[in-house]
């Protein structure tokens, strides 16, 4: 839809579960928050192995198209020029006014589609919530982390954890 010119071109949407819908544009705030963890995620994620992609689309489905806020995936940005990933080792979500749609919409559809593990960096309490071990419908393990905590994403290299206040602006 977007290629056939039916979106204004600054127009921000993304797909999920046949729906679109409109994303809020972003605040400083948020913007921070998303250079903070893509500079975070830079130093324990190789290049030669992992690309770091900042708000672009993953086809995760025919009917899900969503634009997490930072995806590592494996390969590297070569690899994605015919087409998005269709998956990730992390998806992190920076949320403040979309907390709610993040929770109720991207957490299952991420599930559902064996994301390994999900951040969502919740700017309201300045926490990171993680979820790891999809099961096709949930993830059975979820700790919420807050700035004196650190964390190890699953796919980095071992002995590489983050500080949480290093990912909070």
């Amino acid at each position: 839809m977007a290629a056939t010119g039916l979106f204004p071109p600054d127009q921000r949407v993304e797909l999920i579960d046949g729906i679109v819908y409109d994303m809020t544009p972003q605040s400083s705030f948020h913007a921070t928050a998303v250079r903070l963890i893509e500079k975070a995620l830079q130093r324990v994620f190789s290049p030669e192995t992992f690309d770091l992609r900042v708000q672009m689309p993953l086809t995760l489905d025919p009917d899900s198209q969503p634009e997490p806020d930072v995806a590592v995936v494996r390969g590297t940005t070569r690899d994605f020029r015919d087409a998005h990933p269709t998956s990730a080792v992390l998806v992190v979500e920076v949320a403040d006014s979309s907390l709610r749609h993040d929770r109720r919409r991207k957490v299952p559809l991420y599930a559902r589609s064996g994301i390994r593990e999900l951040w969502i960096v919740d700017l309201t309490r300045s926490a990171v919530d993680v979820y790891r071990d999809p099961d096709g419908v949930a993830y059975r393990s979820t700790a919420t982390l807050g700035r004196g905590d650190a964390v190890l994403p699953l796919a980095a290299h071992p002995g590489a954890p983050i500080p949480v206040a290093d990912l909070l602006p």
